[in-house]
């Protein structure tokens, strides 16, 4: 059942607390799928010599089902979780600061307009670009580990930690923890056209509802993710190259810029391995997108039960204390007029 039209919006905290265990649960539900999207993206393949196709990577997966069943094999199931605790933590960080910011730049834009009225298609995206953008300088530390965690091979497993110290004693330096933020902030597109996609079709499908229920914030979480990812496929490939080891052909030379890292993908693969991994890309979007939206719908609407339930409280509180402040000065009052007589006399 929607809840009431004049429901009291949830201040930017509560958004961004709401949207941070959203994503850590949906995150962890289909973590799997983001390790092996991450293995496809950062392999290599050389073009193809004498009819054959030859990998310079150590493992080649052909697929998703490929990378999940070799993965299985060689380092069991623990290998499909590989970093899942710094990835997580980037996760609910990253969420966070996104939802946090998206709530304070979009009720700063609403309340800057004279006449209110729901933000266009076009400033929803700019609000969330701005969002992504001061959540990206932020986290993106984390973001970088977390990939090279996810790359790392059998036997080389470090934690996240060690993972961050030896990025910092590489030639980058510290400056090695913010790999790839130019690429992360024109990234920033992705969750705004994801979440200002989500608020039009909000609005196209369910026009005037304040909540919804679980299958429909799943349904408009995936369509809009899809889209997003789709349309930023090349650059998540590019920024993924970014912030992994360097592929063996180029002696663990580090690349400098997202174009570089493209231009390397189209010389040794062709223009259509900008668009490798996307199958599981899409997969895990939509999963995580939809069940991200589903379960903060519902700890958005908790946490508006919570506020009116606390505000009742509040409420009868202060009617009490009011009664009784009251009852003290009425039999203030009968004292006075009890002892005024004699003192007149």
């Amino acid at each position: 059942m929607a809840a009431k039209s004049n429901a009291t919006p949830l201040p930017p905290w509560g958004s961004a607390v709401s949207g941070a265990a959203g994503a850590v649960l949906a995150n962890a539900l289909v973590y799997p799928l983001d390790i092996v999207k991450t293995k496809l993206q950062v392999q290599v393949k050389q073009k193809r010599l004498a009819g054959q196709q030859v990998s310079t990577d150590l493992n080649h997966y052909d697929s998703t089902f490929d990378a999940i069943n070799k993965i299985m094999k060689d380092e069991g199931i623990v290998g499909l979780y590989s970093g899942i605790n710094g990835a997580l933590i980037g996760v609910a960080s990253t969420n966070f600061a996104y939802f946090y910011w998206y709530s304070v730049v979009r009720t700063l834009y609403t309340s800057s307009q004279s006449i209110p009225k729901a933000p266009s298609t076009a400033v929803e995206l700019s609000l969330g670009a701005i969002a992504g953008a001061i959540a990206q300088v932020f986290t993106i530390p984390v973001s970088v580990i977390t990939t090279r965690q996810q790359t790392q091979r059998k036997g080389e497993y470090k934690g996240l930690l060690d993972t961050g110290r030896e990025i910092v004693k590489s030639e980058d330096g510290w400056s090695g923890l913010w790999r790839g933020l130019k690429a992360s902030l024109v990234l920033v597109v992705n969750p705004s056209i994801t979440y200002g996609a989500y608020q039009r079709l909000r609005t196209m499908f369910f026009p005037g509802r304040t909540s919804l229920r679980p299958w429909e914030a799943f349904f408009l979480g995936a369509c809009s993710k899809a889209l997003a990812t789709i349309v930023t496929q090349p650059l998540i490939v590019a920024k993924v190259g970014l912030q992994s080891r360097p592929p063996p052909e180029r002696a663990d030379k580090p690349f400098k810029s997202f174009i570089e890292v493209m231009k390397y993908i189209v010389d040794h693969e062709g223009p259509l391995a900008l668009f490798k991994g996307i199958g599981p890309q899409i997969s895990k979007g939509l999963l995580v997108q939809g069940f991200l939206m589903m379960l903060k719908e519902r700890i958005d609407l908790l946490f508006m039960l919570l506020f009116a339930y606390l505000r009742r409280v509040r409420e009868t509180k202060l009617k009490q204390a009011a009664s009784l402040a009251a009852e003290k000065a009425e039999v203030a009052a009968e004292k006075a007029k009890a002892v005024l007589p004699f003192t007149m006399k």
